[in-house]
């Protein structure tokens, strides 16, 4: 086994201090020969700590493949002196890989005392809130504006690594190391997208409320709703995402939610019509106690789809029922509404149940 450390400028670009104590932080990437735990082999693992104000790389490679055991068992009495293990889809991979290889040597390690922070897995449930093309870390590069060139992917250095362990030769194992030293070098730059849970996930305050119009394509009046929030976070990159109803802007500590509003009639159906009936002459729904006085001719017994009392007002959608009473254009429109009031954003418990109810959707 070959040890390599050395000291690194490792930028932060991110508040390290809300991931941890940077002497508990452990960030680390591996290179393997395969996907499989049980059918390929681990041969280089690095890591970047912080020790005496300084950041440091240090690289255990196999320049054997009987030095695998010997890495593995470096690795995880390194791995003591941490409290929190930093990386990229190592949930899914990286640390799965690590307890298999150490299951087919029989060693005893485990993660068991250690914090597992994936940056992959934090972002994913925003993905399609930013826009992102992939989970890749190259998408999540492009979308944070980072420009960073791979000579080769883990995969092509798979036979880089064979080649090596026939020749020994020196230029193909500074191909190996450059990899994985780069891989580590590179994760600082990624470090910003933890922003977007930072803002996405903590309660904002409204700045400003503003009721406004535009035309639409008929040249109607189209009434609008402008909440301005901040919550104390800023996203490094602007994103924005809308839908027919909703549009969120989000950019530097600001976010803005640009919502239409529907003026006009609306309908409340009842949700147990078969306790009433149908008005036909009146286009409305009354209870059956009220409903023997009416003339049986100008009654019917109500079904789900018109049982209804229909009213007029300024109504904020919801995609999914929050509030009550839940208005609706049709019995079974999932596009619900409710009654605007200048109030009701005011107060701070509703305002982040509907902002948590908007991303949501939007999200998905």
């Amino acid at each position: 086994m070959i040890t390599l450390t050395k000291h690194i400028a490792f930028k932060e670009t991110y508040p390290l201090d809300r991931l941890g104590s940077r002497e508990e932080l452990l960030f680390f990437d591996i290179e393997t020969t395969g996907f499989s735990g049980e059918y390929s082999t681990l041969y280089l693992i690095g890591c970047v700590y912080y020790r005496n104000g300084i950041w440091n790389l240090v690289q255990w490679f196999a320049d054997t493949l009987g030095s695998e055991k010997e890495l593995l068992i470096t690795f995880f009495e390194f791995l003591r002196s941490f409290k929190k293990v930093i990386h990229f889809n190592g949930d899914g991979f990286d640390i799965p890989y690590l307890l298999k290889r150490c299951h087919a040597y029989g060693l005893n390690y485990d993660f068991s005392d250690t914090e597992s922070f994936d940056i992959y897995r934090k972002i994913r449930p925003y993905r399609n809130l930013l826009s992102l093309s992939s989970m890749k870390q190259k998408a999540i590069e492009a979308f944070l504006g980072v420009e960073r060139n791979d000579l080769y992917s883990g995969g092509q250095l798979i036979e880089v690594y064979k080649d090596y362990l026939i020749s020994k030769d020196q230029y193909l194992f500074d191909l190996l190391i450059l990899h994985n030293e780069d891989d580590l070098k590179g994760m600082p730059l990624i470090l910003p997208i933890l922003s977007y849970p930072d803002f996405l996930e903590h309660d904002f305050t409204l700045s400003n409320q503003e009721l406004f119009s535009n035309p639409d394509l008929l040249g109607r009046e189209q009434h609008l709703l402008k909440l301005t929030l901040e919550n104390g976070f800023a996203v490094p990159v602007a994103f924005t995402k809308s839908n027919s109803l909703v549009r969120a802007k989000a950019e530097g500590r600001e976010l803005s939610l640009i919502i239409d509003l529907y003026e006009g009639e609306l309908k409340y159906f009842y949700p147990d019509y078969k306790n009433y009936y149908y008005l036909i002459y009146e286009d409305r729904a009354i209870h059956k106690s009220v409903a023997e006085y009416v003339d049986k001719e100008a009654r019917v017994k109500a079904a789900a789809k018109n049982c209804y009392i229909r009213q007029t007002g300024c109504y904020v959608p919801q995609f999914s029922p929050l509030w009550t009473p839940v208005l609706r254009n049709q019995w079974k429109d999932k596009i619900s509404y409710f009654a605007y009031d200048p109030e009701f954003f005011q107060d701070q418990e509703k305002l982040r149940d509907y902002i948590r109810h908007l991303f949501d959707h939007l999200s998905s």
